[in-house]
Order: C-alpha cells, then structure tokens, then sequence
C-alpha cells in the first residue's frame, strides 16, 4: 500500500520462481552440514548384498555406496517447508494440506530409514504397517476434504483426461476417500521404488513437480481453466508455489546426489516426495494425469508387480530383475546411462502430460 513495486511479490509466478530459488539455496547450501551431521549419528546406507547378490557382483559400484549417509529426505522435507511458509499465502488451506500430508509421509520414511539404520540392514518398517500409515493419513485428508463445503463435490467428480466433464459425477463417499487414499499410497510408493540409482527419484520427482506446478496455476485461473475446459479449483494457484519450492529442493538435493552421490534421500525424500506430488494431483483434480506425467514411477512399480506375480504364480521372472532400473543395469547399462535416459522419458512423459491439458 506504501510502496507500489512491492506489489509484484503478489503474483503467484514471481512467488513461484522466488520459493524455487529459496529451496534450492536451503537445501544446496545446508546440505554438506546436514551429510556430515548424518555421518555422526551414523545414518548410513547399508547394500542388500544377500537380497540382490547378482547386482552387487556385476556393479562393483554398488558395493562403494555402503556407509554413504541416507536419510537425506530431511534436507528435502525442511527446504520445502520453509520455502513454503515464506512464499506461499498462509490462509490457503490448499497449502496446508499439501505440507501436511508432505510432513507425514517424510515421518512414515523416516521411520523407515531409523529402522534400517538401526538394524543395520535393508528392512525396516514392515510393507504392512507402511500401508497403513499411509492409508490413515488418506484416509483423514479425504474425509476433510469430503466434509468441505467447497470441495465436497468436486472430491466425488472422476475426472478422466481428454474429457471436458467428469466421467464419474458422484463416486459417492467411501470409493472418494478410497480413491484418494490409493492415489497417495500409489505415488508415494512409486516414487520410493524409483529411489534406486545416483539421482534417479529426485531427477525424475523434478519433472513431475515441474509440470503439476504448470498444471496448479492453470487450475487456479479462472480464465485459463474455463479456456483449457478443466476444473477451476479457487484457490489452488498457491499451490504452484508448493511445487516451485518442491521442484527447487529436488534440484538442490541432486547438486549433492548426483553419481556419485554424496548422500541419499532415503524412504524419508521418497515418501515425502511421492505423497506431495499426489496430493497436489488430488486437489487440483488431476489424479489420472499422473499416470501420463509419473510414467517413470509407473514404469518402475508396475515392473516391481509383474515380477512378484510371475514369479508366484509361474515361478519365472520377466525382467532379469526389478525395479526396472535394475533390470537394465543387469543388462550393462551404466549407473549414469540408465539414470540419463529416464530423466529422458521423465521429460517426455511430462509434456504429453501437459498436451492432455489441451486436448478435450
């Protein structure tokens, strides 16, 4: 009100771009005193060298990653919440919810990653009780949203990309809250699967939160959404400024964790990742987008389940051994050309994503 130029710092782009930059500086800057504080406590990676003995003799590589520090999803978690409470509106009950649930998942990973470490091991939490958690807290974020006057009914749309109206209008209450309760396990975990090579989630997690950043602002405005025909949700444009901070981290976090990394993210950056990314993709109604922009993390989980269900049921495996990136490792690939390439099909899966927008 007193000096006009500061006015700038209420669009939404100018927030975005400056919470990117934020993230980056945090999570860049604190990360060498974060790695060695990991050192201390001793948060180090340990190799499954009995569960996977075929990779560990054919990648001599593997074997130098054990006692690198893990559990550096903490520095992603921190950069992301801080950036965000400085940029972002603090009324926007979208953000809110987005750094909520982003905190509870880094908990769940974290839990995780504690687990392992004292274990000195690579089992931790048990699948079952991860699920759970996980389901809880959809299950919680569903019921408030089903509760919400102003997104009660949107919640029950099924939205389907290339349709201008829903495909679903009223899933009703218990398949809505299990609908948003399979998006945020399935992103979360899907994301953690990835998380196996020098930069591979974290790279591909930049991609995502790039094109869900556009995909926010858009679903925001009322005159592009009315343009592009998809739901105008008020009020979630600031949650381009969640994804900006999200995306700054990500690439704060590889400046460290790119081959050969320095330090890990751990389930504690997966989990936390995964569940931002699909919890922005609930509430900008843009669930089934995702399988198009996370296609690496689809390719990647649904290799993990083609494998486990072709070895229970036939007793022989289709891929020589899983996640994908594995697979491909086995078959000579190097760290570096296997991580390359899917950054690669991350991008190109990002903008297919994006045409969805545009063709109804």
């Amino acid at each position: 009100d007193w000096y006009s130029p500061l006015r700038v710092f209420q669009y939404i782009t100018v927030r975005t771009a400056l919470g990117a930059g934020t993230a980056f500086l945090l999570c860049a800057v604190l990360a060498p005193w974060v790695i060695e504080k990991l050192k201390r406590l001793g948060a180090r990676q340990y190799e499954r060298k009995d569960e996977a003995p075929a990779l560990h003799a054919l990648h001599a590589l593997h074997g130098v990653k054990q006692g690198t520090p893990t559990m550096g999803g903490v520095l992603i978690v921190f950069s992301v919440v801080v950036s965000t409470l400085i940029w972002a509106h603090s009324a926007n009950r979208f953000v809110w919810i987005a750094l909520a649930t982003l905190i509870w998942m880094g908990l769940v990973g974290l839990w995780d990653d504690v687990a392992k470490v004292r274990g000195k091991g690579t089992r931790g939490l048990s699948a079952r009780g991860k699920f759970l958690l996980q389901a809880l807290w959809g299950g919680g974020v569903a019921a408030f949203l089903l509760s919400d006057p102003d997104m009660a009914e949107r919640m029950r749309h099924l939205m389907v990309p290339f349709f201008k109206d829903p495909v679903i209008r009223d899933l009703g209450p218990i398949l809505a809250a299990g609908f948003v309760m399979a998006i945020l396990i399935g992103a979360s975990n899907a994301v953690n699967l990835t998380d196996g090579l020098d930069g591979l989630a974290v790279g591909c997690s930049s991609t995502v939160a790039a094109t869900y950043l556009v995909m926010a602002y858009l679903a925001g405005h009322a005159v592009f959404a009315q343009h592009l025909i998809i739901p105008y949700v008020p009020g979630s444009g600031e949650l381009a400024v969640f994804c900006g901070c999200m995306l700054g981290a990500c690439f704060g976090f590889l400046w460290h964790n790119c081959h050969p990394a320095r330090v890990f993210m751990g389930d504690t950056g997966s989990l936390a990742l995964g569940g931002a990314i699909g919890i922005v993709a609930i509430l900008i109604k843009q669930e089934l987008v995702l399988i198009v922009v996370g296609g690496v993390f689809v390719m990647e989980a649904f290799s993990v389940i083609v494998q486990v269900l072709s070895f229970k049921t036939r007793g022989k495996r289709v891929f020589a051994m899983a996640p994908l990136h594995h697979h491909f490792e086995m078959k000579q690939w190097s760290e570096t050309q296997v991580t390359v390439r899917f950054w690669i099909l991350s991008i190109i899966f990002a903008l297919l994503g994006i045409l969805t927008l545009k063709l109804r």
